[in-house]
Formats: structure tokens, C-alpha cells, sequence
């Protein structure tokens, strides 16, 4: 397509100065068609000036928006809608580009549509972003032709605007919603029956039929004449504490989202809920340096702080400095707390060379370690093996997956607790762990 000034010509011209060109070269051989050629360019000629006459400025105007959230999700569907009017008094055949930010590479992204007047017409379009940051976009870009479809004239509409990607708000809010929620085992959330007694006293009331008579209050019902038992409430204000490992250990990519990424969504969901529960809940992270700190609170704007904390976080190309992170959690984590430390453990040597410090943390407080499958070898080990090649293959894949399992088995045998899951599983499975904690009295 030629472009004159801010004026197009459309395929469809083309077309009609082609035919008018074919008139000509038959007029060699039949003269009379020369005059008909020359009247049909003549023609031609008169129509292009009345369809620029149409598509002038204030003649055919148009008018476009762009509607989104003020932030988006990491790695969740996040709509925008694109809306286009008609403000002219003629039908319009429109083509509409939005310039979306440079991260997701689409260079042909555009709508069409044919508007009568004064209609309008939206259409929705989804994104994934894969990376947490600012994501700018650009203008709106409409290119508007009339019922002659000689020439197409174009508008920018000024709609530049930046989006920041936050960590996944959409999924902690479903996870929120899943935990009062009836249906929540059909999600994967399970509801655990308490274990022992780790209650705080709340106070005494009548007994009625149905109560624990383990906690009748035997003083009281002889001053009162009447069965009295004592009422508890869980333990409350316990302290949570996410520790994120930003080493290069996690930046190993899954579904265009780094560990990384998703230890943060997870990170996100988990102090939601644990604040839901009644606890206060912190973030650490660390990889050679002790990165980002922030204590234990679960007061109304603590998730908001933890959101703006995770959000400027990412990976480094160094190795975890695990002497650095015990000195840090001695200083900056007072009394025993639930610890979860999101890192990604791939061999027992990893594991066997940071255990005795693992070990100390886990007698201060109660040290959960959360550790990744490899997706990759799973679906490698289910495979058939068709080749000698591919039988080496799958027998390393198997040894791989077996020592992720010999590493939860090393950290079980000191008492540690761990987590090993897919990294699309991740956030569910620390809300599990999260909760038969909670039952079994041990935070």
C-alpha cells in the first residue's frame, strides 16, 4: 500500500486502475475503446475526488477508546476493550489497530468492522503478561474508508498510557473466595480436621448438648450449680513469613513465567490467607545479598506493602548465599514463626550442602522448604522410548525425579517440612500445607 500525505489507497484502487489500464491496451487493437478507456479514467478521477470529498476531516470522524484495569495480573487473562463510534452522518468501513506494548511482539494485531451512523462497535481482547513491570501502550490507529473504497484516510487517537503488572491479584482473590466457599475440595483446597489442643481461652459459657465435656469447667459449675465449659479460639497472630530465593536457581522459564514468578504469585496468595486467618504475615528475599524485608503485620495495608515489595523483585545470576539468610532470619524474624522458603533444590548435593543451616532455622521456627517438579522430565518419563537415544534419556529423566524425592525424604528426616509441586500447583498446595499446619497445632 502507497501512502500520500495521511491518505491511503486502498487494494481496491488498484483493482479499478487496473481495469481502466486493460481498456487501454485493448484500445490497440479496437480504436474506439480508447475513448472508452479515457471516460472510465475520467470517471475513475470524479469518484477518488468524491470519496476524498466523504472521508475529509468533518466530514467522517471517528472516535476510539481502549478500557483496562489500572494494573494487570501476572499470567493471568487480563481483558481490554477496544470501543470505536461513528460520528459522522454516512456508513464507514473501519480498520482499528491498537498498538499493544512491545513484550507481546504482535505486529499485525487490528479489528475491522462497517459502522452506520452514529453506531459504535466494541470487541474484547485478552493478555498474558509473563513479566512483572510496566508495560506501555501505544496510540489507537483507525483507518477509515468510505462505501467506494477508493482511498482510506487515517486517524491517530492519542492513548498512550503505562500499566504496571503486579503478581496475581485475580488468583489470590480466587483463592480467597474458594476458602469460604463450599466447593472449595473441588479445587484442590482441603479442609482439615484440628488435631490436639492449641487454643487460646476465650471464655466460659453454659454447656449445651453437643459440647467437648473434656472442657467443662468443674469450678465453675460448682459456684454456678450449673455445667459450665470453658470456650477457646484458635491461636491467633502467628507469624508467616514467605522467603523467596531470587538466585539463578530460579530462573529456570515455565509456560513464559520464570520460578521466580510463580513463587511470588504463590507468596501473594498465602499471606492473603494467613491474614484472613488472624496471622501476621512478612516477606524476606535473598540470593548472594539479603534483598527486601519486611516484618510480620496484618494490619489493612500490609498486603498492599507486599505487593509493591514483590513487584520490583528478580532474579539474579548468583549463587544463594545461605549463611547470609540464617544471620538474616536470626536478626530480622523475632519469636518462632512459620517459615516458607520458596527456592528450587535440583540434586541431593544442593540439599546435603546447605542442610546444617537449614537445620538451625527449622529449631528456631518452623521451616517449610518449597521446591519444584520438573514438568519437563515428568512428561519425558510417560513418553514411549522408541530409541536407544531416547531410552538414556528417560532413564535420566527417572533418576532426576527419583532425587526430588530423596531430597524431601533428607529434609523429612531432620524434622524440616517440604513441599515438592508443579509450578502451576504451587499456590494451592502451600495453602494445603499452610493449613494442616494450622490443624495439627504446630503454628
Amino acid at each position: 500500500m502507497r501512502r500520500i500525505s495521511n491518505i491511503y489507497l486502498s487494494n481496491r484502487f488498484f483493482y479499478y486502475l487496473g481495469g481502466v489500464a486493460v481498456l487501454f491496451i485493448i484500445a490497440y487493437a479496437i480504436p474506439i475503446m480508447f475513448w472508452v478507456g479515457l471516460g472510465a479514467f475520467a470517471l475513475f478521477l470524479v469518484a477518488a475526488f468524491l470519496d476524498l470529498m466523504m472521508l475529509a476531516p468533518g466530514s467522517a470522524l471517528l472516535d476510539a477508546k481502549r478500557k483496562m484495569n489500572e494494573n494487570m495480573s501476572l499470567g493471568d487473562p487480563n481483558n481490554v476493550t477496544l470501543s470505536v463510534n461513528n460520528l459522522s452522518s454516512q456508513q464507514l468501513f473501519i480498520e482499528v489497530i491498537d498498538e499493544v506494548p512491545v513484550q507481546y511482539q504482535l505486529r499485525n494485531f487490528s479489528l475491522s468492522c462497517a459502522l452506520g451512523k452514529n453506531e459504535s462497535y466494541e470487541e474484547k481482547y485478552t493478555l498474558y503478561p509473563t513479566k512483572r513491570g510496566e508495560y506501555k501502550f501505544g496510540d489507537i490507529f483507525t483507518y477509515r474508508e468510505s462505501f467506494l473504497h477508493i482511498l482510506k484516510i487515517r486517524q491517530v487517537i492519542e492513548a498512550k498510557t503505562t500499566v504496571k503488572v503486579y503478581p496475581s491479584v485475580l488468583q489470590m482473590k480466587q483463592y480467597e473466595l474458594q476458602m469460604t466457599s463450599r466447593t472449595a475440595s473441588q479445587h484442590g483446597i482441603k479442609k482439615l480436621r484440628r488435631l490436639g489442643q492449641n487454643n487460646e481461652f476465650e471464655q466460659i459459657k453454659n454447656y449445651v448438648q453437643g459440647d467437648d465435656y473434656r472442657v467443662i469447667n468443674w469450678k465453675a459449675t460448682s459456684r454456678r450449680n450449673e455445667l459450665m465449659v470453658n470456650q477457646y479460639q484458635d491461636e491467633r497472630s502467628q507469624q508467616v513469613y514467605c522467603i523467596i530465593d531470587k538466585s539463578r536457581s530460579m530462573r529456570m522459564p515455565f509456560n513464559g513465567m520464570s520460578l521466580l514468578d510463580y513463587a511470588i504469585n504463590s507468596c501473594l496468595t498465602i499471606s492473603n490467607i494467613s491474614m484472613i486467618k488472624g496471622d501476621k504475615a512478612g516477606l524476606i528475599t535473598f540470593s548472594d545479598k539479603l534483598g527486601a524485608r519486611l516484618k510480620a503485620d496484618r494490619s489493612s495495608i500490609q498486603l498492599r506493602r507486599i505487593m509493591d515489595v514483590l513487584y520490583k523483585q528478580k532474579t539474579k545470576f548468583a549463587e544463594a548465599n545461605y549463611q547470609l539468610l540464617y544471620y538474616g532470619i536470626r536478626q530480622n524474624i523475632k519469636g518462632r514463626s512459620l517459615i516458607l522458603l520458596y527456592t528450587n533444590f535440583e540434586s541431593i548435593h544442593a540439599v546435603e550442602r546447605v542442610l546444617p543451616l537449614l537445620r538451625k532455622i527449622n529449631q528456631m521456627h518452623l521451616l517449610v522448604v518449597v521446591f519444584f517438579e520438573n514438568t519437563e522430565l515428568a512428561e519425558a518419563i510417560e513418553a514411549p522410548a522408541e530409541s536407544i537415544r531416547e531410552v538414556y534419556f528417560k532413564t535420566l529423566a527417572e533418576k532426576y525425579m527419583v532425587e526430588k524425592q530423596q531430597i524431601a525424604s533428607e529434609l523429612r528426616k531432620y524434622g524440616i517440612q517440604s513441599i515438592i509441586s508443579k509450578p502451576e500447583e504451587l499456590s494451592v498446595k502451600s495453602i494445603n500445607k499452610y493449613l494442616e499446619l494450622k490443624s495439627r497445632g504446630l503454628i
